[in-house]
């Protein structure tokens, strides 16, 4: 056995489950201590997050709340979500602590710079929708109201709706990443993923279809971004079928 592929050694079940312990509990404290510093700002991040849609609200449109407790329940959710949102990067390295000692070294180094990149994609696709996907949607929604109609948006109902597009873009820009780790897993290759693309393509407007609100543009602006980043992910998984055969041949 080369030296790369030796792995730490092993522990018992119950240090396990102590270090599993102490990890969750590490991953809570850092989401719990990003969201004490932003909570004073909450207000403030609610009216960055709905900038887009009220931006485009006819003159003497407002958002509202149509319950009580609205007004600090909805920033509150937000900041949570935000919370999470900054925090995932710290807790994705509490994970990857846990299982990297059962990894192999090459399975290391392999892997570090995928979960890198995974969670720059999924900010990628969070950054894509407020700044491209908001504006088209809101724009397209806000002037094809019926004449006569005051447009005032529920701010909690507005929140719902762009947490479910940040998510539903955030895991869409993961499908390159979802590609190279089944190529390298070898369950499939570049060229049967190239084959399959007619089918990926109505798949993607059909995730789009389910993920976003029902209208054909988010799904469209969804469906469109998840097709170039599964080539993208075709692109790549080659130059990693092309290293798993030079390791192979050595």
């Amino acid at each position: 056995m080369s030296e790369q592929d030796i792995q730490d050694p092993p522990l018992p079940l119950v240090a396990h489950l102590t270090e599993l312990r102490d990890r969750l509990l590490r991953a809570i404290l850092a989401v719990l201590l990003v969201f004490i510093c932003l909570f004073p700002f909450a207000n403030d991040i609610y009216a960055y997050i709905s900038l887009p849609l009220r931006d485009l609200l006819p003159p003497g449109a407002t958002m509202i709340a149509t319950e009580v407790a609205s007004p600090f329940l909805t920033p509150f959710k937000l900041t949570l979500f935000a919370s999470i949102f900054i925090a995932i990067p710290y807790v994705l390295y509490q994970a990857w602590s846990f299982v990297a000692p059962g990894m192999y070294r090459h399975e290391k180094r392999f892997a570090v710079p995928l979960l890198v990149t995974s969670i720059a994609l999924f900010y990628a696709g969070a950054a894509f929708a407020y700044f491209v996907v908001f504006p088209l949607i809101f724009g397209f929604f806000t002037s094809v109201g019926p004449e006569g109609v005051a447009i005032m948006t529920d701010i909690n109902s507005y929140l719902n709706f762009v947490l479910k597009l940040f998510f539903a873009f955030g895991v869409a820009f993961e499908i390159p990443i979802v590609a190279i780790l089944l190529i390298w897993a070898g369950i499939t290759t570049a060229e049967d993923l190239g084959k399959k693309r007619p089918y990926v393509i109505v798949g993607c407007f059909v995730i789009g279809m389910l993920l976003t609100p029902p209208d054909v543009i988010s799904q469209t602006l969804l469906a469109g971004p998840m097709w170039l980043l599964f080539e993208v992910g075709i692109f790549f998984g080659r130059f990693v079928e092309k290293r798993d055969e030079e390791d192979t041949s050595e």
